[in-house]
């Protein structure tokens, strides 16, 4: 099975004509993969960049919220004790005067000042109480975040390794194994599921692509690769008029899939059919219609 170059609207249409037979015989004439190391060490190095810097700036907001709590816990401190000092002065001021024109006693007066005092501190005691619980809210959320973060860099890193591990086997099943690691960390991967549904087919398996296919096409329904597959796996079990709708529909995502599916083997019964041919070589289906042009 030949998987498509790429997926979606992306997608431009290849060489056709001696062109295409020119870039598939240097194909068939590589010695060497495509890929090179030195990609994945530019990744790996940016994401431990990314890595550096995220910690650097949790590091920094600690700093500074912890600043600024030490500030508001200094000023409200300042308040309590300027305001508790000037009331101090406003209860003597007060008492002495009652005291002078006989009103209440010295003890009355004290007892009610410690009782509004001690009111008042209280009061602050509750709001300063209520401050640093909201900063240590904010706190846990960006920690939250920022651990978040952390986690989908190293699920991201593991998951580009197991593409280029994918991409260096040779065994099916070891693709397929691989592809399922990559789907325990991250089950919505369309992409994973439908490499796993083509190397399903190489193992003459399409019952279980075509699970595979319609699992991808309910996560990704405009996703051109999982119609190929799907249409590749129906024409192997015979199904024709499904091959042909679900080739149909990948055609109308990207005009690659109508180079691929004219050499994909999995497609080979149905060349006979003017479906087919009218959906993968439409000009060959006006030349034959239109016959000859008389001179």
């Amino acid at each position: 099975m030949t998987p498509p170059a790429g997926n979606g609207a992306n997608q431009v249409q290849g060489p056709t004509g001696a062109d295409a037979d020119d870039v598939r015989q240097r194909i068939d004439q590589l010695d060497e993969p495509l890929y090179n190391p030195f990609v994945e060490r530019y990744l790996l190095d940016e994401v431990k960049t990314l890595r550096t810097e995220i910690q650097s700036t949790r590091a920094e907001l600690i700093e500074k919220v912890v600043d600024k709590e030490l500030t508001v816990a200094d000023k409200t401190m300042s308040y309590a004790t300027d305001t508790v000092t000037y009331f101090f002065y406003l209860i003597a001021g007060a008492t002495s005067i009652l005291v002078v024109i006989g009103w209440n006693s010295i003890r009355d007066m004290r007892n009610q000042l410690a009782s509004v005092a001690e009111k008042r501190v209280n009061e602050l005691v509750v709001e300063y109480e209520q401050r640093l619980k909201f900063i240590e809210e904010q706190l846990q959320q960006k920690s939250d975040i920022i651990n978040r973060n952390q986690e989908e860099i190293e699920r991201t890193n593991e998951v580009h390794s197991l593409w280029l591990k994918a991409s260096q086997e040779t065994s099916q099943q070891n693709k397929i194994a691989v592809y399922d690691q990559i789907l325990d960390l991250r089950p919505d991967d369309v992409e994973a599921l439908s490499y796993k549904a083509d190397a399903v087919l190489e193992l003459n398996e399409p019952l279980w692509a075509i699970s595979l296919c319609l699992r991808a096409l309910k996560l990704a329904p405009d996703n051109g690769h999982p119609h190929y597959q799907l249409a590749c796996a129906y024409a192997e079990i015979g199904r024709w008029e499904d091959a042909i709708k679900s080739l149909s529909a990948a055609i109308d995502i990207s005009e690659a899939y109508r180079d691929d599916a004219s050499v994909d083997p999995s497609f080979a019964p149905l060349h006979d059919f003017d479906q087919f041919r009218q959906l993968v070589h439409p000009e060959d289906m006006e030349e034959s219609e239109s016959g000859p042009t008389e001179s």
